[in-house]
């Protein structure tokens, strides 16, 4: 399985309620030809497992010593017998629209959750376990902590929205009043939307109730809805990320080469410059220097020209005739 591609899916499939063995969970599930990936959280813990097609296959045939079928085969079986109970249309039970019974029973052993399936596949009897272990907290973040987050921006939003649109309702309405118009039906009279007093009593009134009540756990065919347009969103936003990481490094390569020419030092330095020779061979020329050599150098060279001192014996035989001087007219 490719686990990218298969997060960027499991990603845009929403969580749905399934009640198995009176346990009442969040379900997300992801089925793609012979592998498949599943998650599940009662708010308290997430579960999660992932199986490709030699993973199925080995466990199919610990479970079922004579199965002799393809993977493909039981595979269709499974998401026949599994699929509807994890998208919360069983609640544990015998399926009636499925080719054979199917039954689910769920057991938590260790801090895992393990789902059974007990089922037949061609007149013999089928069995299957999905063994969900406790999910990493970076998976637990992309696929719930983070879109519920983006969702409940989204509603704050709409709220705002929805109550700036209200207020100028009211001024409208008050604008028909004042020129004369005059409601057909009293009961159809509703009293000015004040939002910090609509804010307060809408919270006193409904936390409550939403606090008591586990239905579908908060996630209802609106809110599945929501959840799915805001990860679909997300989804495009990361691939349109990772097409443009793919163009960077070319452009930063050719970036850091312009800045690597542009800050490379020139054949010829300018007058008054620096000039670095190493460790103690530093030296920097003087304005009055035409050739170009630091004090170090200069030194150097000078030391190099000058003439060895003869010894005495040399100065006495080799000591130079005196030249007759001349005049200036010679």
């Amino acid at each position: 399985m490719e686990k990218d591609g298969g997060d960027g899916a499991l990603l845009e499939c929403p969580w749905l309620p399934v009640c198995i063995s009176g346990s009442q969970l969040l379900a997300k599930t992801w089925f793609r030809d012979t592998t498949y990936r599943i998650l599940l959280t009662d708010l308290h813990s997430v579960w999660e497992e992932e199986m490709d097609t030699e993973a199925i296959q080995d466990r199919a045939q610990q479970l079922n010593r004579r199965l002799r079928a393809p993977v493909h085969a039981f595979f269709s079986r499974l998401c026949e017998a599994a699929l509807p109970i994890l998208s919360g249309q069983g609640c544990g039970g015998s399926e009636a629209g499925a080719v054979a019974p199917a039954h689910f029973s769920l057991t938590r052993p260790g801090g895992e959750v393990h789902l059974k399936l007990k089922s037949e596949l061609a007149g013999v009897p089928f069995y299957w376990e999905f063994r969900c272990s406790p999910a990493p907290v970076a998976l637990v973040c992309s696929q719930l902590v983070r879109p519920l987050l983006l969702m409940s921006r989204l509603l704050q939003k709409q709220m705002g929205q929805m109550g700036a649109l209200l207020t100028r309702k009211d001024v409208e309405i008050q604008d028909y009043r004042d020129n004369g118009a005059v409601l057909s039906r009293e009961r159809l009279q509703t009293e000015l939307f004040e939002k910090q007093i609509y804010e307060e009593t809408f919270l006193a009134q409904a936390i409550p109730q939403v606090c008591a009540g586990q239905d579908c756990l908060g996630f209802n065919s609106e809110m599945q809805e929501l959840y799915s347009a805001v990860t679909r969103y997300s989804n495009t936003n990361a691939r349109e990320r990772k097409i443009s990481e793919r163009h960077a490094p070319k452009e930063d390569e050719s970036t850091k080469q312009d800045q690597e020419l542009s800050h490379a030092p020139s054949k010829s330095q300018s007058t008054g410059d620096s000039v670095n020779h190493g460790p103690g061979q530093l030296g920097r020329i003087r304005p009055g220097d035409q050739d170009g050599l630091t004090d170090t150098e200069r030194s150097s060279e000078e030391q190099t020209k000058r003439p060895i001192p003869a010894s005495a014996s040399d100065r006495h035989t080799a000591r130079p005739k005196k030249k007759k001087a001349k005049g200036i007219f010679g």
